[in-house]
């Protein structure tokens, strides 16, 4: 027998008559895919399949809308009269079955918030947005109450929707009363003021989620797990809090099988709900603990969850019975398979940079970060052996020459890495001093060791240049040596006279020279968030950019928690044309063209990059393949560089 490291993780759980093969779950995340009469599409059903093949126990299919009548909304419907639809939701469940995690089904109605991720915002105000009471959203969108008759219609279609979704194969049901949609609605004071049966007393606001469950019951029979998402607490005024979330969950125990405890409300406390970078790994945890204390069914708990150790905590110390995992799966889809085969060490971590989230919103597709096969799983997860194996050289070592170098190793390759820096990591490495920010230091670790597993010669303080490539005689030559620090003329930057300069990729080796008062030159996404870093360790900080808003280059998802940390700990001054660094600060000139003195001992200098294209130039003729990745083709993302690194690997 072996001896498991997180056993407690890794042991099987049985609902009903549904044995879990480990306590390792993915959590409902939507679908890309959607065609207009709400069927899954293919790539969904890739998607979800791929995180039942990396070993999670249940793969939960998000988002199906019970009642389109009411609900008019973005996501999946499942309704025997549309074409295909039945169909589409078989291959799904199929997909995660044939890999051994069960398949689940979210069932949901937006409620007041129908639309909310249509990229056509007319069309979302131009639905009918229905809720427990009448009132006019924060959008000027108008709510109408719904009438006893279509709850008792909507309560009936949970019921149809869960009898087919059985039908089609799904072995387990989850019933999304969380996050502010509509059963949450019903739920919260916050949202729900009706005087009849379903509003008041907690016993009238859990009706609803009760009738629901019954009906869902009704359909699937015994023994059939039916699982309740709820929010433990909401975390807004007017809400509710952890001590009426026990009683909720004590009210609702009765009619489901799993009580999985999320947080928070969609529309008001998404950093919390989807725990950001500035906030603790399993900051939620603490709700499921306290609920699980009162009640006597399985407890599930998500949250930013990633780490092997701490999950292994909550279910050993008795936290939770089953954790949820949901970005961390798109990072790594094999993390679950890894932990169960001791090869946690491989794990890439998530860095919670909300990219899968902004690029939904963006354009209705889905990226990851970390992982370029997020999004595009039908173009196959298996990495192929190269038909002919050659010699393949990569220059630089930052996160796209990482991942470029071990896709082209797993395909069969000589591959040989070189990074003239004494380490690997490109502009990641200067991440490892920004605490909310260490995991994307932390990925250059993982991804060298994926490199040298697959058999990647990594070879430090070596500089690619014309002559080494003719030295090395390489099949291919993949250039991924990224960028520099822009660093203007301006007077006081460089130099002897720059001696208060600190170049925002160099803190993590000077930080010691920071004093405490502090200004940030450069308000875009990387001055930003030193900014806040300096702002946490209780410096005080200025910002001085010369445009009219700060991170414009941050995405959707992550500016808005970014800039609400910014109003807590930094001093802005946009509009601020920076035109000498003194020992006193930063002379500027504002669109008024007054010169205005902003004070502080220490500058730090976060004007952006610029591609190493003087590098690129010298290189593009050594090889019979070139291709340039990263920084050096476009100072873009870490997500464009892996993604990028990963096809060039893939072309040779």
């Amino acid at each position: 027998m072996r001896t498991r490291k997180y056993p407690n993780l890794c042991k099987p759980i049985t609902i009903g008559r549904t044995t879990f093969r480990n306590r390792m779950f993915s959590a409902p995340m939507g679908g890309t895919d959607i065609t207009n009469d709400g069927c899954i599409g293919p790539k969904s059903t890739a998607f979800y399949e791929l995180r039942s093949k990396g070993g999670a126990a249940a793969v939960t299919v998000s988002e199906c809308m019970v009642h389109p009548q009411t609900d008019g909304s973005h996501a999946y419907h499942l309704d025997e009269s549309i074409l295909n639809s039945l169909a589409c939701a078989t291959y799904t469940a199929d997909a995660i079955r044939r890999h051994g995690g069960i398949p689940s089904l979210e069932l949901s109605h937006s409620g007041m918030f129908a639309g909310t991720y249509m990229t056509d915002k007319k069309k979302q105000h131009d639905l009918h947005q229905w809720g427990p009471s009448d009132t006019v959203r924060g959008d000027g969108v108008q709510v109408k109450a719904l009438t006893k008759e279509m709850i008792e219609d909507i309560v009936a279609a949970y019921g149809h929707v869960a009898g087919l979704a059985k039908r089609a194969g799904f072995e387990m049901i989850m019933i999304h009363g969380g996050h502010g949609w509509l059963i949450n609605q019903f739920l919260s004071p916050l949202f729900n003021h009706r005087t009849d049966e379903y509003g008041g007393s907690l016993e009238n606001r859990t009706r609803f989620a009760v009738e629901v469950l019954q009906s869902v019951r009704e359909a699937v029979g015994p023994f059939f797990p039916v699982e309740f998402r709820m929010s433990g607490a909401e975390f807004t005024e007017g809400g509710y809090g952890l001590d009426e979330g026990v009683r909720i969950a004590q009210a609702i125990e009765p009619y489901a099988d799993i009580i999985h405890v999320s947080a928070g409300t969609y529309q008001k406390t998404f950093g919390i709900t989807h725990p950001s970078m500035f906030e603790d790994h399993g900051r939620n945890v603490y709700l499921a603990a306290e609920i699980r204390k009162h009640v006597h069914k399985p407890v599930a708990t998500i949250g930013g969850l990633n780490d092997p150790a701490q999950m292994e905590e909550i279910i050993a110390s008795g936290k939770a019975d089953i954790v949820y995992m949901g970005r961390a799966l798109l990072a790594d889809p094999f993390l679950p398979r890894k932990i169960n085969e001791g090869r946690e060490d491989e794990i890439v971590r998530c860095l919670r940079c909300f990219t899968c989230m902004a690029e939904r919103a963006a354009t209705s597709t889905r990226r990851c970060t970390v992982n370029p096969l997020i999004g595009r799983e039908l173009e196959g997860d298996e990495i192929q052996p190269a038909p002919v194996k050659k010699k393949v050289l990569v220059a630089g070592g930052g996160p796209g020459g990482l991942y470029a170098a071990y896709t082209a190793a797993r395909r069969g390759h000589q591959v040989v890495l070189c990074e003239k820096e004494k380490e690997v990591g490109g502009i990641l490495k200067s991440e490892q001093a920004l605490p909310f920010k260490y995991e994307m230091y932390q990925l250059s670790g993982t991804y060298r060791l994926l490199c040298e597993k697959a058999g990647v010669e990594i070879r430090t303080g070596v500089e690619v240049t014309p002559e080494y490539v003719d030295s090395e005689a390489p099949d291919a030559l993949i250039i991924a040596v990224g960028s520099t620090p822009l660093v203007p003329p301006i007077p006081g930057l460089r130099g002897e006279n720059g001696a208060n300069v600190i170049v925002v990729n160099n803190y993590y080796l000077e930080k010691e020279r920071c004093t405490d008062h502090v200004v940030v030159f450069g308000g875009g996404l990387a001055g930003c968030e030193c900014a806040v870093h300096l702002g946490q360790e209780g410096k005080h900080v200025e910002i001085v950019e010369m445009r009219d808003m700060l991170a414009p280059d941050a995405n959707v998802r992550h500016r808005p928690l970014l800039m609400a940390q910014i109003d807590k700990y930094c001093t802005v001054h946009t509009g601020y044309k920076g035109l000498e660094v003194t020992k006193e600060g930063i002379l500027c000139e504002t669109k008024d063209g007054e010169k205005v003195l902003v004070p502080g001992d220490t500058v730090i200098c976060a004007l952006g990059q610029r591609s190493r294209t003087d590098v690129v130039e010298s290189l593009m003729d050594t090889a019979p393949f070139v291709r340039v990745i990263g920084d050096a083709s476009r100072v873009s993302t870490i997500t464009n560089a892996v993604y990028w690194g990963y096809h060039a690997a893939l072309d040779i």
